[in-house]
């Protein structure tokens, strides 16, 4: 097999000449900490720098990265700190980059670890490379080992060869390190299934010399024969590699016999006429295999694809593809949607997961890495040091239109993406809920690290949990912006519930405890709690033990309820109507206690009013402050004494107890026109009390009261109280309907640190 790997753009030049100073001292500064400590390959460390730099020679690459090709391992003979100190940090940071890279073995040596993980390790590599020579670093030292190991007759680790065919070589191949991905697959392949390796070997009628040498004999043929047509053309040629013909019998279900493409030709014009006229050439001078040409200039392929592809007989009497585009139909092929990547490894599948907004981002990533492959290549500058103006020395390019992501690891090599700058809160939560809620502590590469440090890519975060005692739960903490805790919407979201759950429990258990000291007083202990929560109109008990905490079921209508139901109550309730009685709904759905039936009217009178009553014209009405009726809520009316009727919503616990006390003064009531339909919504309001829940920070209140003008209500009082880093609002706000209320508590509960937002 050949040696020289070319990169993206090579002209076939040998790469510019590179002082070898610093690469020689790193060597000798290597060769003396490590002497003869050999690697897992049984290679001496030093042995296998040394080789390691000679292919990126090949590559044309920096002085540094040759430097550190020399200080890579092993890491406990060659600290960070003294590796700058002598080389610099540009050296310190490209060494540190390949050894977090590195342990990408870890996760190819545990036996399913990376399954369904593979695309996620490609992105991981690249994002852990900040600067694309650490890639490149990598990509040449795993040549290396495999060369080396088959030089040796020994195969390599499982995972070695593993990671190579389905992280490093896919990876080369979307740099446009073609030569690279070719000898890294061939190598692999020849570890992974010997057998089969062998087989093909054999089976091939030429060998991989006597292929490229026929491949160069038709390219100079073709090339003639187009200069003397008058066509400008770029020919280049390639013979398949064996794990490429490989695939493709495996794939097409062929056998070596039928694949027609064992050779191909790639040749590059100015116009599509000329491609046509190119066609036309090919086909005088080789007979055409006939079914073996698709015009993807005249149909496209989904994706975009357009070139013309032939098959025709050499003159050897051998197949020979031949592939006719122009340049911009090339550079769309390589660069744009339909990337020589993207047609290989993604043929007929999906877009791999993470979106395709991750996926577009990671493109953008892909061609910017390329493109800097090319430069180097054109120009024969230092790779990675091609920098903007405004950008400083020996640091990497800024990857424009990328969407930041990391990408840690689970102590069992399991991958993790999370958003730049996520925490272990994070990480915990997005492992498992019952692990973010139970997190106390993170060691990050063995380290013990406060909660709120920011993760990095290629990091292994180990979680300290508590023990799943039933009372484990987050830190209110983890909810204030200001201290950094979390970084996912995902897992604020998940803490948030925690404490509505949490908030829920304990307004049961003190509703139960009411429940209970009601029933001693009242001698009445034996009385089930599921039979009084029938009595009050509710499903069970734990919703009566919440009505009762909050105050929706009163003191006297409980005890009540516990004595039992008046004698003869249930043969009243029996003749009753349907249309005679009535059942008042609290807030949130839960009944209360069956009211006494409210007067009817034979038709409405009096259209104009804000709240209509049944049957009494121009009768004083005002809307209750207890529970601050807006339209279209149901209504209920109760006469007082002076001063009208008074509104309440269907359901108050205020309105229940007074009907208790006087159900004579029940009148149904309904919203009046004016109130539903009439004038402007702007001018029409309807006071509403709001109460607020949030993680207590700097500029929380002005936030919220932010989200009221900009819904254009009108805020006429506040109430707050803070305790304990917990913040309680209470606002009266004036809406025009209870729709209009909704929109806006859905807002504020976005607002930063809020924990729930409801009307009371």
């Amino acid at each position: 097999m050949g040696t020289r790997s070319i990169a993206a753009g090579d002209t076939g030049a040998e790469p510019n000449a590179v002082p070898a100073e610093i690469a020689a001292r790193a060597l000798e500064w290597a060769a003396e900490r490590a002497g003869d400590a050999r690697g897992r390959s049984g290679e001496r460390y030093v042995d296998h720098a040394r080789a390691t730099i000679g292919i990126l020679r090949e590559l044309g690459v920096d002085e540094p990265v040759l430097a550190a090709a020399a200080l890579v391992s092993p890491a406990e003979s060659l600290p960070l700190r003294e590796i700058e100190a002598g080389f610099g940090s540009e050296v310190a940071r490209l060494v540190d980059g390949m050894r977090q890279i590195q342990r990408l073995r870890e996760l190819h040596s545990t036996p399913g670890a990376a399954a369904g993980q593979v695309e996620t390790l490609r992105r991981m590599l690249l994002a852990m490379a900040t600067d694309i020579r650490v890639v490149l670093l990598r990509l040449a030292s795993r040549l290396h080992t495999l060369r080396y190991h088959a030089a040796q007759r020994r195969a390599p680790d499982a995972a070695i060869a593993r990671e190579t065919i389905e992280v490093l070589a896919p990876l080369a191949n979307r740099l446009g390190l073609w030569q690279l991905k070719w000898e890294l697959e061939d190598l692999a392949f020849r570890f992974l299934d010997p057998d089969t390796y062998r087989e093909l070997a054999r089976q091939l009628e030429e060998r991989r010399v006597e292929r490229e040498t026929s491949v160069a004999t038709v390219l100079h043929k073709l090339q003639d024969e187009l200069a003397a047509a008058g066509l400008r053309a770029e020919v280049s040629g390639r013979p398949k590699h064996l794990y490429s013909i490989y695939n493709k019998m495996r794939s097409k279900r062929r056998s070596l016999d039928e694949i027609s493409d064992l050779r191909g030709l790639r040749v590059i014009v100015d116009t599509v006429a000329q491609c046509y006229a190119a066609l036309g050439v090919v086909h005088a001078i080789w007979t055409q295999v006939p079914h073996e040409f698709d015009d993807y200039i005249a149909r496209p392929k989904p994706n975009g694809y357009r070139s013309l592809h032939t098959v025709v007989l050499a003159d050897d009497g051998r197949p020979l593809e031949v592939q006719i585009r122009t340049r911009e139909m090339h550079r769309f092929a390589e660069y744009g949607v339909a990337s020589h990547w993207r047609y290989k490894e993604q043929r007929g599948g999906a877009p791999a997961r993470g979106g395709r907004a991750a996926a577009a981002g990671h493109d953008e990533q892909i061609a910017w890495m390329r493109q800097l492959l090319a430069w180097q290549r054109e120009v024969g500058q230092a790779l990675g040091n091609v920098q903007p103006a405004a950008a400083g020395a020996g640091q990497p390019l800024p990857q424009p239109g990328v969407e930041e992501r990391i990408y840690v690891l689970t102590p069992q090599a399991r991958v993790i993406e999370l958003p730049a700058g996520a925490t272990p809160i994070d990480f915990a939560y997005h492992v498992h809920t019952s692990l973010g809620h139970r997190c106390r502590g993170a060691r990050i590469d063995g380290q013990m690290v406060p909660l709120n440090t920011p993760l990095q890519s290629g990091q292994t975060v180990e979680i300290v949990a508590a023990k799943e005692t039933g009372h484990e739960g987050p830190s209110r903490d983890w909810l204030n912006p200001q201290l950094g805790y979390v970084r996912s919407p995902r897992t604020r979201n998940k803490v948030r519930q925690w404490f509505n759950a949490l908030e829920l429990e304990r307004d049961a258990a003190a509703g139960r405890e009411r429940v209970e000291r009601v029933l001693q007083r009242e001698g009445r202990t034996a009385l089930a709690f599921d039979e009084l929560a029938r009595r009050l109109g509710f499903d069970g008990a734990p919703p009566m033990f919440l009505a009762v905490a909050r105050d929706e079921i009163g003191p006297r209508q409980l005890e009540e309820a516990v004595r039992g139901p008046p004698a003869g109550a249930s043969q009243a309730g029996a003749s009753t109507t349907a249309g005679s009685a009535s059942v008042a709904t609290i807030a949130d759905g839960v009944q209360t206690l069956p009211l006494p039936p409210r007067r009817r009217a034979t038709a409405p009178v009096g259209r104009g009013a804000g709240v209509l009553v049944v049957g009494i014209d121009s009768l004083m009405t005002q809307l209750a402050r207890c529970c601050r009726p807006v339209p279209p809520d149901a209504i209920v009316g109760f006469v007082t004494k002076g001063r009208g009727v008074s509104v309440h919503r269907d359901g108050c616990a205020t309105f229940a107890r007074m009907a208790d006390r006087a159900p004579e003064r029940v009148i149904e009531t309904a919203w009046g026109d004016d109130a539903l339909h009439g004038g402007d919504a702007r001018t029409r309001r309807f006071p509403a009390d709001v109460e607020v829940r949030a993680t207590d920070r700097p500029g929380l209140l002005r936030d919220i009261t932010e989200v009221f003008a900009r819904d254009r209500l009108n805020v006429t009082a506040v109430q707050t109280l803070s305790r304990q880093q917990l913040a309680s609002m209470r606002f009266t706000v004036e809406v025009p309907d209870a729709t209009q209320l909704a929109r806006t508590l859905s807002a504020v509960r976005e607002v930063a640190g809020v924990i729930h937002a409801r009307r009371r």
